[in-house]
């Protein structure tokens, strides 16, 4: 199974320049803690991701410190250089990238650099239940179908 396979394509996204106050606002909007920062791309619908904003970020850059959010753009504040996972990447190659980085989420990029997607622990849980599902679903109907068939 791969990224592409699973991961969500409805993204929020932030340009960098936007205010830091309307960016919290579209995570209330929208009822997210994280956006994917993205200059535009000429080619690419969702543009190309230059960082993430988590609702995390705003409470340990600016809210604890005491600065004035009305002053601050997502820019500022949006961690850089996000870890990213590409379309067709294993969702182990992802976990680990997770793992390594200490992250939940990762960007989704295809094969030119831009933004097709996100990816979430969430989904991944989702993924793998589903296919515990299957397994255990092959295992009852085995039985079935023996009982059918040996009674």
């Amino acid at each position: 199974m791969n990224v592409g396979k699973i991961c969500k394509r409805h993204v929020i996204t932030v340009a960098p320049g936007t205010d830091l106050v309307a960016a919290a606002g579209l995570m209330r909007e929208h009822h997210v803690g994280f956006l994917v920062v993205v200059e535009p791309e000429p080619l690419a619908q969702l543009g190309r991701p230059v960082g993430v904003l988590t609702d995390r970020d705003i409470v340990i850059s600016v809210v604890a410190r005491g600065a004035d959010p009305t002053l601050l753009t997502a820019g500022d504040v949006m961690s850089r250089e996000p870890a990213l996972a590409a379309e067709s990447d294993s969702v182990e190659q992802a976990l680990h990238t997770m793992r390594g980085m200490g992250v939940r989420r990762l960007p989704v990029v295809g094969s030119r650099g831009a933004l097709t997607g996100i990816l979430a622990l969430d989904d991944v849980l989702d993924a793998l239940a589903a296919e515990l599902g299957e397994i255990s679903g092959t295992v009852r109907n085995e039985q079935r179908i023996e009982g059918v068939l040996r009674p």
